[in-house]
């Protein structure tokens, strides 16, 4: 009763050969691939087992449907959801004021909000913040992480910006990569020192 294992057939569906010359299958496979992606029936995968008493019974597999990005709101559908927003916000400030007359109105967020509440982020996750006599806790990754949100902001904002934003955002990120470098210099060199002996 030996059966014979089921055999795969490995297809080398590059485009292009290793001199960058574009290969004779490519315009065939193209069009293989199109049919493949509009064909919703089911495929069979089958791979040899490496022993007979594990082998499985061949698995369907359904190919999954190609999806889209779904479409955004209309123009009108955001602005009125924004106008809706702001009419909610001038009201959670009313609640606020009668509650607390003395308090004043919240101030508009500004680009100078969003750099400085990344770069306060930043700054934590590197150890400031710390109670005097207590060992800073540093999240080297968080830190890395607001310091890259920053670097992107830096270049999705290139040409859009005053002198003043523009400013601030590059002294942030000097601020930070600089801090940065210095904690991964004093964490590299405390580890290769030898552990304290007993």
């Amino acid at each position: 009763m030996d059966e014979k294992p089921p055999e795969f057939t490995v297809t080398d569906r590059r485009k292009f050969t290793i001199e960058g010359d574009p290969r004779e299958e490519a315009a065939s496979s193209k069009q293989e691939e199109s049919a493949r992606a509009t064909d919703s029936s089911a495929r069979v995968i089958t791979m040899p087992s490496p022993k007979q008493e594990d082998a499985k019974p061949v698995e369907k597999v359904q190919q999954a449907p190609v999806e889209e990005l779904p479409v955004g709101p209309s123009a009108a559908e955001h602005a009125e959801q924004h106008a809706a927003y702001q009419q909610s916000s001038r009201e959670i400030d009313d609640l606020l004021r009668h509650a607390n007359p003395g308090v004043e109105a919240t101030p508009d967020t500004t680009f100078e909000h969003l750099v400085q509440s990344i770069y306060l982020s930043a700054v934590m996750a590197m150890g400031a913040g710390t109670e005097e006599g207590q060992q800073p806790r540093i999240d080297i990754v968080g830190a890395r992480q607001s310091i890259e949100m920053l670097s992107i902001l830096y270049e999705k904002t290139k040409g859009n910006l005053t002198d003043k934003e523009q400013r601030l955002l590059q002294n942030a990120l000097f601020d930070l990569r600089m801090m940065f470098v210095e904690i991964t210099n004093a964490i590299a060199k405390s580890a290769q020192q030898p552990p304290p002996k007993k």
